[in-house]
């Protein structure tokens, strides 16, 4: 009983103290997962909190736990429209960038330290890959505002790219501690093709089943969160039983769930907002509880080597030959570099050494603890400043809103928005506020009243607005927020520096844009060119928005996008002819 009531109060306290750490963090820039990490060390034994805490077996079950929901959550707010411009660059780093990571870092490890080609091959294994904890929360919880393209790949390789490092970690565990040959080899090799393969299989079926369940069923409220909750753990499972990646599984079901699921798709991504935090905070506690700081100061040397080697030769040199065949700009590849965090996954990963008695797991965790320690405090205290020095970060301004699920009718949701200050809605009628085909405008309210809905009623700034939305048309969903963009938001000057002086209907014939802003016609522009076709074929890859090209001193911006098509072309001039 004693331990019990015990347990209760510290879990709280520390649960407790991690929430309130989110306000200093949060004002300060202190990279909020390493606080986390800090509060567990000084929980730990060696720290004020006394907790002595060293069960490897439970941290290992508690982590993997934390990582499915961190996943699930992960695919919920990532749309499907994400994988136009990011899926085959994401795989590419999730697979090519992994090895070449490995690689390299291995290679370093052998050179600067006395160590043989297992252990460096090994260590570089379990910290090869990015960790979907910290590359979420730096750009959602956040809010950093990224070039979408750049944004995507990001995602979409932290939330794919474990299943190689965990085949990685285990084959040269298998090999270190005596379970290989030939055979080993080729049964290993199939068994990641299996991960991979049915671990995109059974994700895909388990959010198709679960999001047909959460269509059909009715239910209280409240319960379709937790109908969620239980099919992603089932999908994570099911996969992990099966010899699949239950990883991947969970991030591909909470994927499929978050972009179909039509009943209380609002509440359900809320509550998993909320499980992921406390899948986070619980996470990085129980990592910082198992560390003991003493032992950290040995491994120092090594592991500042090892964080430099991947940092500053491994990441990006793995990126840049992912990415430049690819036609990134150079700009994106080295905010893509320097955005390879690491996280959980390669501590979790560490364990699994400790688990399987291999020698120098105890010193390869404590370095791989340190090198995580380093990368969340150098590199994600830095993100906002390097995506603002490299032009990468968007000065897009979206206008508060808030999005309630409706019962009736089907498949719709209430979306009421503020009006901030100097905004495009602001300078016109209500008539004016067209929003897209199918979106219902209901009412306008003005200091608590309703505005009657006349045409030549101006709109004033803190003005809500209060709109129908169906949620079963994806296109629409996308229509509607960019509408939602274009009336609601500010413009700032650092806005109008980006996106430029003023807006082109991307149908416009090419050539007559050209003889009013170029000067003539570019050599490459075809004689039935559109500016928005000119401008795709001119970027040579999937466009997004914020993609910029040059012709001699005019920049052209993509500016809004309908699924993939360009639809609002920005144009920056010269400072004299903007003047």
């Amino acid at each position: 009983m004693e331990f019990t009531d015990q347990f209760i109060f510290l879990s709280g306290l520390l649960l407790t103290l991690s929430v309130l750490a989110t306000v200093p963090a949060d004002r300060s820039g202190v990279p909020l997962l390493a606080v986390f990490l800090v509060i567990g060390m000084l929980a730990g034994a060696n720290g004020p909190g006394g907790i002595d805490f060293h069960d490897v077996s439970s941290a290992h079950l508690i982590g993997t736990i934390a990582l499915g929901v961190i996943l699930f959550d992960g695919g919920l707010h990532t749309p499907l429209s994400s994988f136009r411009t990011g899926l085959g660059p994401g795989l590419t780093l999730a697979t090519i960038g992994v090895l070449i990571t490995t690689a390299v870092t291995a290679c370093a490890v052998v050179s600067l330290f006395d160590v043989g080609w297992p252990g460096a091959l090994l260590l570089a294994a379990m910290i090869s890959s990015t960790d979907a904890a910290a590359v979420f929360y730096l750009l959602r919880a956040r809010s950093i505002e990224v070039h979408a393209r750049v944004r995507n790949t990001l995602e979409i390789e932290s939330g794919v790219n474990d299943p190689l490092a965990i085949f990685l970690t285990v084959a040269l565990i298998e090999w270190i501690v005596g379970r290989h040959g030939d055979a080993g080899w080729a049964t290993m090799l199939l068994a990641f093709l299996r991960q991979m393969a049915g671990g995109a299989v059974i994700g895909a079926l388990g959010g198709w089943l679960l999001t047909g369940l959460l269509n059909r069923l009715r239910l209280a409220r409240s319960l379709y969160p937790l109908l969620a909750l239980g099919g992603g753990f089932l999908t994570f499972g099911a996969a992990s039983v099966l010899g699949a990646s239950g990883f991947l599984a969970a991030y591909l079901a909470g994927l499929i769930v978050g972009n179909r699921s039509r009943m209380a798709r609002r509440a359900i991504q809320r509550f998993h907002d909320g499980m992921a935090w406390l899948a986070q905070i619980g996470l990085f506690l129980l990592l910082g509880l198992l560390v003991t700081p003493p032992d950290l100061l040995p491994a120092a040397p090594e592991a500042l080597g090892v964080a430099a080697v991947l940092v500053f030769v491994a990441r990006p040199l793995a990126v840049a030959v992912c990415l430049l065949p690819l036609r990134f700009p150079w700009q994106q590849v080295a905010f893509v570099s320097w955005v390879g965090l690491r996280g959980a996954v390669p501590i979790v990963l560490s364990l699994f050494p400790l688990l399987a008695g291999v020698p120098g797991s105890a010193r390869d965790f404590n370095v791989i603890f340190f090198v995580v320690l380093l990368s969340l405090l150098l590199q994600g205290w830095t993100v906002s400043p390097v995506a603002r020095w490299l032009g990468l970060l968007l000065p897009r301004l979206h206008p508060p809103s808030s999005r309630i699920d409706l019962d009736r009718p089907l498949d719709h949701e209430l979306v009421v928005c503020e009006l901030p200050a100097d905004c495009p809605a602001t300078r016109g009628p209500i008539g004016a506020l067209e929003p897209p085909e199918g979106v219902r405008l209901i009412t306008v309210m003005r200091d608590g009243v309703p505005v009657p809905l006349v045409a030549d009623v101006p709109v004033q700034a803190g003005d809500v607005l209060y709109l129908l939305v169906p949620t079963a048309d994806a296109r629409l969903q996308e229509r509607f927020d960019h509408w939602l963009d274009a009336v609601g938001t500010a413009h700032p000057r650092e806005e109008l520096a980006y996106f430029g002086e003023f807006t082109v209907d991307a149908s416009a014939p090419m050539a007559a844009f050209a003889e009013l802003y170029l000067g003539g016609v570019p050599w490459d522009a075809q004689e039935d060119d559109s500016v928005g076709a000119y401008v795709r074929r001119a970027l040579r890859h999937r466009a997004s928005e914020g993609d910029q090209i040059r012709i001699e001193r005019v920049v052209l911006v993509v500016r809004e996008m309908d699924g993939g098509d360009i639809t609002q072309v920005g144009v920056r001039l010269p400072k004299e002819a903007a003047t």
